[in-house]
């Protein structure tokens, strides 16, 4: 690859942590700057890793060793801010979702096109060994043609232990947005994109009270609907039942199975890496070994899969965590809440190709 590609990142929260672990790991990538509102915050955050500047949001989109800026601020800024680097003609590489809403996130992909430059999007969880492992199982026939999945994700919040968990339950929030860009991210990955979705919604209670940090104790306004549950409708024609939740306490659920003509997969959680996957066969459940994807992956490493994706326009290829997969998923969450809202299917019209399966190797190389 050459030299390391210089990462500027926007966003010091409680996310960055683990990105920056990942990037001081992979001499792929190297961590130059980084911006947030709260320049103390930034300054804490880089304190282990020497020479990394702390900028305001202005000078980091000026700098010019910044090659990509990682976006990890809140989701309602996130189109702001991937349109600022797209602006100063730099990558841009976003935490999940691509954007607050579907109509934000067409303009980011449509100024990246017309800047000639490329978005990724998390989730990169889907390029470890769990999700892999099951892909390449399905594409090696093993439980036959795919015909359905079910994912699930109950929790009691995350205010538990959030110490600001305000953007949880505002509009671009919620247990969907939140948590099923993991989910339906690794179902178009197994089974490819959705068409069409029908769905229902529902919140338990119109407050939600902060459990840790300083303001424990403090009530928060629930703006969304806390507990969706949907079919998605693949244009492969497999159907896939989605349970997004905040208002459950627990489930014995896998987090994902995936069932076919000839057997059926237990798929670990999408919010990780790696994990078991089981296969059913005539004598019970078996584990299957890793069989692809990077192994010892964390979050983060989706950059390194943008960074090593070719980029001439002669062999150029489609991003495996790229922006037109996170603007599907994006399009399928909002289908589903229309769905939930109007008591009827809707269309999906957006789609985009299956990604590219992961050969399993290390990510650090």
């Amino acid at each position: 690859m050459g030299q390391p590609v210089n990462v500027g990142v926007v966003g010091c929260g409680a996310i960055s942590a683990q990105y920056f672990q990942t990037i001081d790991r992979l001499p792929q990538l190297r961590l130059v700057a980084v911006a947030d509102l709260d320049l103390d915050r930034a300054r804490e955050a880089v304190r282990p890793y020497a020479g990394v500047d702390v900028l305001s949001v202005a000078e980091l989109m000026a700098d010019p060793r910044v090659d990509v800026v990682l976006n990890l601020t809140v989701p309602a800024a996130h189109a702001e801010v991937a349109l600022q680097a797209i602006a100063a003609g730099k990558d841009v590489y976003c935490e999940k979702p691509l954007a607050a809403t579907a109509a934000d996130a067409a303009r980011v992909l449509e100024a990246a096109a017309a800047a000639r430059v490329r978005v990724g999007c998390a989730p990169d969880t889907v390029l470890g060994t769990g999700t892999q492992t099951a892909r390449n199982a399905i594409d090696d026939g093993l439980i036959g043609k795919p015909i359905a999945a079910t994912a699930t994700m109950m929790t009691p919040g995350h205010e538990r232990w959030h110490p600001n968990p305000d953007f949880y339950y505002v509009p671009g929030g919620g247990p969907l947005l939140d948590m099923g860009p993991y989910y339906i991210s690794s179902l178009v990955t197994l089974l490819g994109p959705v068409a069409s979705v029908i769905g229902a919604a529902s919140r338990t209670r119109p407050k939600r009270t902060i459990g840790s940090g300083p303001r424990q104790g403090e009530e928060i306004p629930v703006l969304v609907d806390t507990h969706v549950t949907g079919v998605l409708v693949h244009a492969s024609g497999a159907l896939s039942t989605l349970v997004m939740s905040f208002d459950g306490v627990a489930t014995k659920a896998p987090n994902i199975e995936v069932h076919g003509e000839k057997g059926s997969l237990v798929v670990p959680d999408p919010n990780r890496f790696d994990g078991p996957v089981l296969i059913s066969g005539a004598d019970g459940w078996r584990e299957l070994p890793e069989s692809a994807g990077y192994v010892g992956a964390g979050r983060g490493v989706g950059l390194l899969d943008f960074a090593a994706t070719p980029v001439d326009q002669n062999v150029g290829q489609e991003l495996r965590a790229g922006g037109s997969l996170a603007f599907h998923v994006l399009d399928v969450m909002e289908s589903l809440l229309a769905a939930a809202g109007s008591g009827t299917a809707v269309t999906v019209t957006s789609t985009c190709e299956r990604p590219r399966p992961v050969a399993l190797h290390p990510s650090v190389s």
